[in-house]
């Protein structure tokens, strides 16, 4: 399987009352921050359980998502990334954690985000190419469960996907220890 549009959900800490509006001024700054890399930011935030605030750029989408009522970051991968597909997985989740990281410590939030390491979602964005069945499945997860070594440090961590074939291929990272995103991002730093 050649693995390329990956999305990747880290899921916030509770409790997170932070409005959803609050992260369309953060996003807008994010854009004037680049020199293009970022394009626009739409707002979902009048749709319950949906996909929240989004910042959209060529490359990948980071949204503030909410689906199934479950509020995390999402990032879209869009753009090819060279590589193996563990070297895909790694990129994408990295630029996940990394964009984590930024909204942790932006001082208009007010320190009153934080992202939990302990579950991450990763989906594969291409039904042609990573169909949910168990073939596919079979082929992605020595991949992830490789990665997932390094990122949790050795920690007990279980792999599960959900089989509705309604949905994308997906694996749930569940570690049974908390990680928070700095912690991940070093350990996928000395991979």
């Amino acid at each position: 399987m050649e693995l390329q549009k990956l999305a990747v959900k880290i899921f916030t800490e509770k409790p997170n009352s932070i409005p959803l509006t609050d992260f369309i001024d953060v996003f807008h700054s994010w854009i004037q921050a680049t020199d293009g890399v970022y394009h626009d930011v739409a707002d979902y935030s009048h749709m319950a359980a949906g996909p929240g605030v989004v910042l959209v750029a060529n490359g990948a989408n980071v949204g503030i998502d909410e689906t199934d009522n479950r509020r995390g970051l999402l990032f879209t991968q869009k753009a090819p990334v060279r590589g193996s597909s563990g070297e895909v997985v790694k990129a994408a989740l990295r630029a996940a954690l990394e964009s984590c990281r930024k909204l942790e410590s932006d001082a208009r939030l007010k320190g009153e985000l934080s992202f939990s390491g302990r579950e991450i979602k990763i989906a594969v964005n291409d039904r042609l190419l990573g169909p949910n069945t168990e073939a596919a499945f079979a082929e992605l997860k020595p991949e992830v469960e490789g990665l997932a070594h390094a990122l949790f440090a050795g920690a007990a961590f279980t792999v599960q996907r959900d089989t509705d074939p309604r949905k994308r291929l997906n694996v749930t990272l569940q570690a049974q220890q908390p990680f928070d995103a700095a912690a991940l991002l070093a350990n996928l730093a000395r991979t």
